[in-house]
Order: structure tokens, then C-alpha cells, then sequence
């Protein structure tokens, strides 16, 4: 069955070797208090966690992309707060997908979301334009076309962010 979805991945930057720096113990309470983190902002959001993914996740909404926008952001804000020894990165992409088994998603739009999360920069979350009903104070910024792995041509991206709340870094992929 093929449904409308927007997704979002995030992704602690860093993780591997903070693990290796830090050791396990560190590594779990700060994975722990980012699984909290995004439990919670979900629950606050409307939007589900879908996948954990070690040190990152699967986000997925039902409307156009404002919940999971405020979600994205309001993660990244919580851990700036809580002074998290790594940055979050995202990406996001909405769009028709199969819904199988009833809890599974198959499609582009989790690609895109997954790839853009992947080449995301730390504090950098990068969207398609299909994101587009964003909450009031939250910047749309043109990214431009980026090559993408698995896909044939340069995706349009866009970069969302709080007003006010790390700059962009110019891509030129």
C-alpha cells in the first residue's frame, strides 16, 4: 500500500570515535540520554521514532513536514542545552512510500532522508524541497544540487534552521 510520509534520520556526529576516545561507558550515557532526548521530543511532536539506528534514528510524520521540522530542530536544541559532547545531523525527504507490514517504510523519500543525513554536516540538517510547511522561525535556506549516492542526478536541497541558531556552511557538492 503506498502512503504519503515524511521522514527524517538523525545521526550523532562523531560517535564512533568518541567511543573509542571515551570508552563504553561514556558512549552508552551519552546514547542513552540522546534515545531519551528523541522519546521524548517525539512524544511532545506527534511524530514516531521508527528505527533506531545505534547512534542515530528514523523519524516519520504524517503531515507535510512541519512536526518533524519542530521535532529535528528541538532535538538539536535540547542537546545543545544539555551540552552533548556530539552534534546531531539530519536529513529529511517526504513523499509516497510503501507501507509494508504495516510498520516498515520502502521508497525514495527514506532514501533521500537516510543520504541526506549522511552527508550532512554536524549542526547541518538538509532537506528536499518538498519540505516546505515549516513552523514560524525556521529558515529556509537553498542548498543547492548535490550528488547523491544511488541516485542518477544532483537532488535539490534546501537547509533548515532556527533563526538565529548555527549559521550554514556553504555546500558544494
Amino acid at each position: 500500500m503506498r502512503v504519503e510520509r515524511t521522514f527524517a534520520f538523525v545521526d550523532l556526529c562523531g560517535f564512533t570515535a568518541f567511543t573509542e576516545a571515551e570508552g563504553d561507558k561514556r558512549a552508552v550515557e551519552v546514547l542513552a540520554d540522546f534515545r531519551s532526548c528523541m522519546r521524548q521530543v517525539a512524544s511532545d511532536n506527534g511524530v514516531r521514532v521508527a528505527k533506531w539506528l545505534g547512534d542515530g534514528a528514523m523519524f516519520v510524520a504524517v503531515d507535510e513536514g512541519r512536526t518533524l521540522v519542530e521535532a529535528v530542530l528541538e532535538v538539536e536544541r535540547q542537546l545543545d542545552a544539555m551540552q552533548a559532547p556530539l552534534a546531531l545531523r539530519a536529513g529529511m525527504a517526504r513523499g509516497p512510500v510503501i507501507l509494508f507490514e504495516g510498520d516498515d517504510y520502502i521508497g525514495t523519500a527514506v532514501n533521500l532522508a537516510a543520504r541526506l543525513c549522511d552527508i550532512a554536516a554536524p549542526h547541518e540538517v538538509l532537506a528536499t524541497p518538498s519540505i516546505t510547511d515549516v513552523p514560524e522561525g525556521v529558515l529556509i535556506e537553498p542548498g543547492g544540487p548535490v550528488k547523491i549516492a544511488g541516485f542518477p542526478r544532483r537532488i535539490p536541497v534546501i537547509r533548515l534552521r532556527r533563526r538565529g541558531h548555527w549559521a550554514a556552511t556553504p555546500r558544494t557538492a
